[in-house]
């Protein structure tokens, strides 16, 4: 369907194929500069200590972490193919 549609256009699979492959890869760098910047504002507010003093820490606070924590497994699981991604 993509090589009929081109040859519509004028153009040939090939460039068609280039040019998603173009598209794809500045989706890709999109994102991955999107996660770059999650992770340096998730260190910075690690750094932190989420905000928190040691006076203040509360039961609140150990379940958020643990939230937090239970949310980034599922993502280092998903990328390292470990826990339920495990093949």
């Amino acid at each position: 369907m993509t090589t009929r549609r081109a040859a519509q256009n004028g153009e040939t699979g090939s460039a068609t194929g280039s040019k998603n492959r173009s598209n794809a890869l500045d989706a890709f760098i999109a994102a991955k500069a999107e996660i770059d910047t999650m992770l340096e504002r998730l260190k910075a507010l690690s750094d932190d200590h989420f905000e928190t003093h040691p006076g203040e820490i509360h039961w609140g606070h150990v379940g958020t972490l643990k939230l937090y924590a239970g949310l980034l497994r599922q993502i280092t699981d998903s990328a390292f193919k470990e826990g339920e991604h495990a093949a």
